[in-house]
C-alpha cells in the first residue's frame, strides 16, 4: 500500500477516504485478533469496527515514533480488554489462524489419522477451555506471543509495558495455563513446558 505516513497526512487533513486504504490494509488482522479474544465471529466484527472507529477519531494523537500497527493493536488490545472486562465473559481462544475470510481451517497434516485428527481437536478444546480461564492480560499476552508470533518488543509497545514485563507476565500466563491444564490430568502442560523452553533457549 502507499505509504502510510503520507495516507495518515491526508486524513488529518480532512480527507475521510484516505482512512479507508488504512482499513483495507488491517482489517482482517484486526477482525482476526478480536476472533481470538472473543471467539465470537459477530462479536469480532462489532469490536472490530469499535476499534477502527476509534482509531479514526484518535489518529490525531497518533505519535509516529512507533508503527501505525503497533499504535492500532494497542488500541485493538484495549478494546478487547473492556469488552471482555465489562461483560466479565471468560472466552476460549482459538489457536489456529483465521484465513482472510474470518474462517478457521485446521491446521495442516500431510497425513493425520482419524485418531490423531480426534486427539487434535481434543487438545484445541482443552487448550481454549483453560485459556478461557485466564486473566485477560495473561490470555491476551499469550495471544500476542503464541498466535502473532509477536516479537518481545512488539508486544510491550502494544501492551505498553516493559520487555522485562513482558516476559514475566508470559512465564506466568504459562504457568497458570500449564496448572490448569494439569488439573484436567490431559498431559497438555508437558506439552507448554516443552514449548516454553524451547522459545527461551
Amino acid at each position: 500500500m502507499p505509504d502510510e505516513k503520507k495516507i495518515i497526512a491526508q486524513v488529518l487533513d480532512g480527507n475521510d477516504e484516505a482512512f479507508a486504504q488504512l482499513v483495507q490494509a488491517y482489517e482482517d488482522k484486526v477482525y482476526n485478533l478480536c476472533l481470538r479474544m472473543c471467539s465470537d465471529r459477530e462479536e469480532a466484527k462489532d469490536l472490530a469496527q469499535e476499534a477502527f472507529l476509534k482509531a479514526w477519531r484518535g489518529l490525531r494523537f497518533y505519535k509516529q515514533e512507533a508503527a501505525f500497527s503497533t499504535w492500532l493493536y494497542r488500541l485493538v488490545s484495549n478494546v478487547c480488554i473492556d469488552y471482555l472486562r465489562q461483560k466479565k465473559r471468560r472466552s476460549a481462544v482459538s489457536f489456529v489462524t483465521a484465513d482472510e475470510e474470518g474462517e478457521q481451517p485446521d491446521i495442516p497434516d500431510p497425513t493425520p489419522t482419524p485418531e490423531q485428527q480426534m486427539l487434535d481437536r481434543q487438545m484445541k478444546e482443552q487448550v481454549a477451555d483453560a485459556m478461557a480461564r485466564l486473566e485477560d492480560d495473561f490470555r491476551l499476552v499469550l495471544t500476542l506471543r503464541v498466535v502473532e508470533e509477536r516479537s518481545y518488543d512488539e508486544i510491550a509497545a502494544i501492551m505498553d509495558l516493559k520487555v522485562g514485563t513482558v516476559k514475566s507476565r508470559l512465564a506466568r500466563a504459562r504457568e497458570k495455563l500449564r496448572k490448569i491444564l494439569l488439573e484436567n490430568g490431559n498431559g497438555l502442560e508437558e506439552r507448554i513446558v516443552k514449548h516454553s523452553r524451547e522459545e527461551d533457549a
